[in-house]
């Protein structure tokens, strides 16, 4: 099945053929006129069906670049509004921490005034605490001298109505 070139002959060839019968141009004319008629309808309107949807594209095109326009503007506002929020929350929050340190410092010193006092106070309690127990020792000493003294010089009558004595005196003393 393969082709060969020995069919063809070297003199034929593509070329225009002036026979009016063998070319039938009134039955080409004729076609070609109803194509053209049938044709230039059917090409008119497929050409502005094209047309209007070629129009209508890019209507919706640039409908929707104003509208990323418009969102690209939205977002840009709402970036600068973020920002101004951002810097607020930001100045918000130093000085909430110069407050909260200015606080402690406070509660601090006022802790370290309290501690001071509190340590005063317990010095003095110590201290009247000593005195006392010096006081109480130097009288318990006094007395016992005294009795020792008084064992030796008076006798039991006398020693009775002293003994008496200074056991009143000391129970009015603890009694304030």
């Amino acid at each position: 099945m393969g082709i060969s070139l020995s069919n063809f002959s070297l003199g034929e060839g593509i070329g225009i053929n002036t026979d009016i019968l063998d070319t039938n141009i009134i039955n080409l004319t004729v076609v070609i006129g109803v194509l053209v008629y049938v044709g230039g309808d059917v090409l008119s309107s497929l050409l502005t069906n094209r047309k209007e949807m070629i129009l209508k594209t890019l209507q919706d095109a640039d409908d929707r670049y104003k509208e990323a326009e418009q969102k690209i503007a939205d977002a840009k506002e709402q970036l600068e509004l973020a920002k101004v929020k951002a810097e607020e929350i930001r100045a918000q929050s130093k000085a909430s921490a110069a407050l909260g340190t200015t606080n402690l410092l406070n509660r601090v010193e006022e802790d370290i005034k309290r501690l001071e006092e509190t340590k005063q106070t317990t010095i003095r309690l110590e201290e009247e605490k000593a005195v006392a127990q010096v006081c109480q020792q130097v009288s318990r000493l006094a007395l016992d001298q005294a009795v020792e003294k008084l064992k030796t010089s008076l006798d039991s009558n006398v020693q009775r109505r002293i003994i008496d004595l200074n056991i009143a005196l000391l129970g009015n003393l603890a009694k304030n």
